[in-house]
């Protein structure tokens, strides 16, 4: 990777500290305003935690996210032309199913085909589904503007007044009070007063599941809601793996005259004179006139910038924003077959191996696990994601030969009873594997190798402090303008000239690219430049 995007110089006008997506997506636009840009990696590969790796001869294995439902929502990739560098999307309908006997509930592009896979429970779930899904589709397009936009108390209300107020039935919306209510709630809760049915209810809140907090959790309510986003706008892969995002984003940047440098760990950011910041790296040291640092904001902050630019009080801050006790972990196998679940046949989906496999048989199963997370201690019953995307993508694995990628929370990092990540990472991987077999019993004995990452590793290989893969905790009071703080949800921090963004800024988590943009624009703005789209 690293002779396919070196362009070494010693002086930028800009340099981006981490080759994540959201990195990558900043540099990109960056450049294409005319600043001569380089993007630092540490590792030898470019993505972060949108990566892909031959981990396993013939295998190719994401070793961070695998699923992009917010990034090509966005508009991004037309804006950079990613398709000429690469980048394909394939599209997972069904995009979600939870086996259950009966044929289980598949989740369709189509609503109406989720609702007819969900009337084999309850036809009142059915309707209840395609009410919410309106509903809460109404509701989440104006968030999703407001997640384009730096989160300025402006741009959040000027936002969510304009699409949710313009017309008649959005304002019906609000006026009864109950979304607000809603949305204050928990999505657990939210999850149990909209449907009735053991199935329906399992499968929503493991989906809502997917962004961090627990059922319970107050003020929550659309992390359930946003599901509605996914009916609009669809459910996607990148052929090739996650990680060919990064890849075509490296290959845009440099056609833009920008560079990548790989196997260039920052040790340290200072500043030479008034405006000037030279960073060492491991490839050598670079100078440059503005630095975004795209890595984990407790990492810029605490490990990597110079003393003599970090004020207390800006300190105390950084430390006081939640990380968490970590979040999950995940395993990747190479086997010989895809799953066969329980009365699959009888689903209706042509095939439910695109969609994201649901293991998780209730709210109680799930609420367990939360408990063993809160106590320190990894589920013995662990909740899992199945994804097996190689029968969506066929060269991610050699011909009748699959992947399957298990990821399962909740996952404490630090653990209560004296146990170290290295000495149980198989232990624990085998539960989650026995999950697998327990809702396809076909899977015994089909594992050829597998690849763990602990709540440890992700925090080794990627970054991802404390192995919470949202960086900060996905939490009400740790987004929009209160991500990662007030006074700097922004971009901009307090030492002019450095800028952040990533995961640890508004929007958050996932593969989204959206603070990648939102940074760029205002480090634009601040130049005095025009963002070109």
């Amino acid at each position: 990777m690293r002779s396919a995007f070196v362009r070494v110089q010693n002086s930028y006008d800009h340099a981006v500290i981490g080759a994540g997506h959201n990195g990558l997506v900043h540099a990109c636009y960056l450049a294409r305003a005319g600043l001569k840009v380089v993007v630092l990696e540490r590792r030898h590969v470019v993505g972060g935690a949108v990566c892909t790796e031959e981990i396993i001869p013939g295998y190719r294995f994401d070793v961070g996210s695998s699923v992009h439902i917010m990034f090509p929502m966005t508009g991004i990739a037309q804006e950079l032309g990613l398709a000429r560098y690469g980048l394909e999307y394939l599209e997972m309908d069904p995009w979600a199913y939870h086996p259950a006997p009966g044929g289980g509930i598949a989740f369709y592009r189509s609503v109406e085909q989720t609702c007819e896979s969900v009337a084999r429970y309850s036809v009142r779930d059915a309707q209840a589904y395609r009410r919410f899904v309106e509903h809460w589709g109404k509701i989440n397009e104006g968030v999703f503007e407001v997640f384009q936009k730096p989160p300025s108390l402006g741009n959040l209300i000027g936002t969510m007044v304009r699409k949710n107020f313009h017309d008649r039935a959005s304002r019906k919306l609000w006026s009864s009070g109950d979304t607000v209510r809603m949305l204050m709630s928990s999505y657990g809760a939210l999850i149990d007063e909209t449907f009735e049915s053991r199935e329906m209810r399992a499968a929503m809140v493991w989906l809502a599941a997917q962004s961090g907090p627990a059922p319970a959790e107050q003020r929550s309510g659309d992390f359930a809601g946003w599901q509605a986003m996914i009916h609009r706008h669809g459910c996607w892969r990148a052929r090739g793996g996650s990680g060919m995002l990064s890849v075509a984003l490296a290959r845009c940047l440099k056609e833009l005259g920008g560079a990548v440098v790989t196997d260039a760990e920052v040790s340290r950011i200072r500043r030479t004179g008034a405006r000037e910041f030279l960073i060492d790296t491991a490839a050598g040291e670079i100078a440059a006139d503005r630095v975004t640092a795209a890595c984990h904001v407790h990492t810029t902050f605490l490990q990597l910038l110079d003393p003599s630019l970090r004020p207390d009080r800006l300190i105390r801050k950084v430390r006081r924003t939640r990380i968490g006790n970590g979040f999950g972990m995940v395993v990747r196998h190479a086997v010989e077959e895809l799953p066969v679940y329980e009365d699959m046949a009888a689903s209706g989906a042509g095939s439910v191996h695109s969609a994201m496999q649901l293991l998780c048989p209730d709210r109680d199963y799930l609420e367990r696990a939360v408990a063993s997370h809160a106590a320190g201690l990894p589920a013995e019953e662990p909740a899992v994601l199945g994804m097996t995307f190689s029968a969506l993508d066929p060269s991610l694995a050699p011909p009748g030969k699959h992947t399957l990628f298990t990821w399962t929370q909740y996952h404490p990092y630090a653990l209560a009873n004296g146990e170290q990540w290295d000495t149980i990472a198989e232990r624990e991987a085998d539960k989650v594997y026995d999950v697998v077999c327990r809702y396809a019993p076909n899977m015994r004995g089909k594992m050829i190798g597998r690849f763990v990452q602990t709540p440890l590793d992700l925090e080794r290989r990627l970054g991802l402090l404390q192995g919470n893969v949202m960086h900060l905790e996905m939490a009400f009071d740790q987004m929009f303008c209160m991500r990662p703080f007030f006074g700097m949800s922004c971009y901009r921090t307090p030492i002019r000239g450095l800028y952040i963004t990533g995961a640890s800024t508004h929007p958050g988590g996932g593969v989204f690219g959206a603070s990648g943009r939102n940074a760029a624009g205002v480090v634009l703005r601040d130049l005095g430049r025009q963002m070109i789209e």
